[in-house]
């Protein structure tokens, strides 16, 4: 099946780790949100109408693409098992939304998978842009040139004085979300992101877990986004979000220094604790594998341990969620099963060989 290239266990391109700031800004995502003018809002439209959208978004990405060099796999959610819809939603190629609300969703993904696009979601089109590390503005481009080829073939729902009109309100006007995925241990070890958190809200952003709205901050990586999408330009809203993911790489950069400078027995030990559970355990739980593989990553980015490849452990965080797990083997897993297969992925993936051939099955 088509399907298959997209989970096979192995890191996509925006979990590449060598551009800058890669150690705390982990990925970068631009999400658009657009309607057709000629169809019912997906929360009022029939299934033949969600069809017919479906085929008329498709039909031009696939046949258009190719004037921006892009390939893309059209994938029906109906028609995939509901072990594949989660494992895309681990690696965060659609929504959670998209599978359990949307009539007749689909998505059509690029080959290296930085581009991602949602149908029939909340919104009739939902274009996703992913990148490795901070890279906004790069991220954000490659989406609007799409946006720009769709809207020459396609007629969007757009009102003069509000913008690209969408499902939700807090979407309308740009109808653009950008959002940074950061790894911030040291203010969270020293409680800053406490006080940093309500901080950042009251200046029109928003802070949640790893896999967006209300999920949970595992192994300290927070998503840093936009609220605001009427009354600002796509531009100010980039610059705004630029310049707060700044302050706050600075603010966990002077965090981690500050707790390698004043406590590194300490740190040390946290470090290499956690480094023994992952590559020794029996059981692990998602909560205890995110916590260590934190640690670990920290210990990476300080020197403190200087013989794991940091891709790695990117691909074990994706790797590790349930879904995947099972996908690899081939039958459903009950919770202390699930525990019993993540740890043995992580004992193979940190041993030396596992390192030298990153990428390999692990089923």
């Amino acid at each position: 099946m088509e399907i298959d290239r997209f989970l096979q266990p192995k890191a996509s391109s925006w979990m590449e780790t060598d551009s800058e700031n890669a150690d705390i800004a982990m990925s970068t995502r631009i999400r658009l949100a657009r309607n057709l003018s000629d169809f019912k809002f997906p929360y009022s439209f029939s299934e033949d109408e969600a069809l017919k959208v479906d085929k008329a978004i498709s039909s031009v990405l696939i046949d258009q693409g190719r004037k921006l060099n892009l390939e893309f796999t059209h994938i029906d959610i109906q028609e995939i098992l509901p072990l594949q819809r989660e494992v895309l939603i681990e690696k965060h190629l659609i929504s959670p939304y998209l599978v359990k609300e949307s009539h007749s969703g689909a998505v059509l993904l690029s080959e290296n998978e930085e581009l991602s696009i949602m149908v029939n979601e909340e919104d009739h089109l939902r274009i996703q842009s992913l990148r490795a590390g901070f890279h906004l503005k790069e991220a954000y481009q490659v989406a609007n040139d799409l946006d720009n080829l769709l809207e020459q073939h396609l007629s969007y729902a757009f009102h003069e004085k509000y913008g690209y009109l969408t499902s939700c309100p807090t979407n309308t006007g740009t109808g653009m979300r950008a959002s940074v995925m950061l790894h911030l241990p040291a203010l969270t070890m020293s409680q800053q992101i406490a006080r940093i958190i309500p901080a950042i809200s009251r200046l029109g952003m928003a802070v949640r877990g790893i896999y967006g709205e209300g999920s949970e901050a595992l192994g300290n990586v927070y998503q840093i986004s936009n609220q605001m999408t009427l009354g600002k330009s796509e531009y100010e809203i980039l610059q705004d979000l630029e310049s707060m993911t700044d302050q706050i790489i600075q603010q966990e950069r002077r965090a981690r220094e500050a707790i390698l400078n004043n406590s590194p027995v300490a740190l040390e030990d946290r470090v290499y604790r956690s480094l023994g559970t992952l590559a020794n355990s029996r059981l692990l739980s998602t909560e205890e594998a995110a916590t260590c593989l934190s640690n670990v990553r920290l210990g990476i980015d300080l020197k403190l341990i200087k013989d794991i490849d940091m891709s790695i452990l990117n691909e074990l965080m994706i790797f590790m969620q349930p879904a995947f797990l099972q996908q690899y083997s081939g039958s459903p897993l009950q919770p202390t099963e699930r525990d019993i297969a993540r740890a043995k992925l992580f004992r193979e993936r940190l041993n030396k060989d596992s390192v030298t051939n990153k990428g390999e099955d692990f089923a």
